[in-house]
């Protein structure tokens, strides 16, 4: 018995619309499966950078982002306020800045803002108009601070610091800004930078000499150390990690130096705002950074 024409096409169709779904459930599930294949994990940073900069040319947030209009809400629900010292963490692979703020002689997370956009590959910067994002242990007084930037506001990061410097990496200006445009900074959107700005600027008016910034290729798991054992920055990054796991232990901001090349840091004291200068204790060098 032959079938209904109308039942025939109706089948046709539904298998016309589940072969055009295949790609677009592809696509959107690439988180998921992309970072599985070999060079995933590259593959999966040029996917997001796409997506977050569609979402900014429609003004769209970020994914994830914090409730930006709840500004004070959160502070009072944080028990924290503006003029407390901060601490920043980035990480380049999850896209993302922490912002911590100091309460009782620790650091609580405070907020994680969504990354609009960071150029580059996981690893650090090695050189002027390499148009990498760096990676290390930075700290920002008042003036690395530009309220007028063309990049809505920003903070320079001070790259190169004194454990770059002898390792004879070169660059400058390397800032984290408004606007979602990267050459080798951490780009934000105006919005977050705008509550950003409000928190640093009230940390160093309010007496924080100056604040540390960590940058990491990606959140430094024993299982993501792992993954990229067989890295050419696999050393760096195992000394970056000593640095993230004595902050994680504490929520104090660990002491960083530089000594022969590398470098070091020890537990930091609770109370301390993590204000010393990152520099070479072996030279005697001081390092703005």
């Amino acid at each position: 018995m032959r079938q209904p024409r109308r039942g025939r096409i109706g089948r046709i169709l539904g298998f016309g619309a589940g072969l055009l779904a295949l790609p677009l459930v592809g696509f959107i599930s690439m988180p998921v499966w992309l970072p599985k294949l070999p060079g995933g994990d590259a593959a999966l940073i040029k996917y997001e950078r796409s997506q977050r900069l569609m979402r900014w040319s429609f003004g769209l947030p970020m994914p994830g982002e914090p409730d930006l209009a709840s500004y004070s809400e959160r502070l009072k629900s944080a028990g924290v306020a503006e003029g407390a010292p901060v601490l920043i963490r980035i990480f380049k692979s999850e896209f993302e800045l922490e912002l911590w703020m100091q309460r009782d002689g620790v650091f609580q997370l405070f907020a994680t803002y969504p990354i609009c956009r960071w150029s580059g590959v996981l690893g650090p910067k090695l050189q002027q108009g390499d148009r990498q994002a760096p990676e290390g242990f930075y700290t920002v007084d008042s003036s690395a601070l530009n309220p007028n930037s063309r990049w809505y506001r920003s903070f320079n990061l001070g790259f190169p610091n004194a454990f770059d410097r002898a390792h004879g990496r070169t660059g400058s200006f390397i800032m984290v800004h408004g606007g979602c445009g990267s050459i080798g900074c951490f780009a934000m959107t105006n919005a977050q930078m705008q509550e950003i700005w409000k928190l640093v600027t009230g940390a160093l008016s309010g007496g924080q000499k100056r604040f540390q910034v960590q940058v990491f290729p990606f959140r430094m798991t024993p299982e993501q150390m792992a993954k990229h054992t067989n890295s050419p920055a696999i050393d760096f990054w195992k000394s970056l990690k000593t640095g993230s796991d004595l902050f994680e232990a504490s929520n104090v901001p660990p002491k960083v130096t530089v000594c022969g090349s590398r470098y070091q840091f020890d537990p930091g004291e609770k109370g301390s705002a993590g204000s010393d200068s990152i520099d070479d204790k072996c030279t005697n060098e001081g390092a703005k950074s």
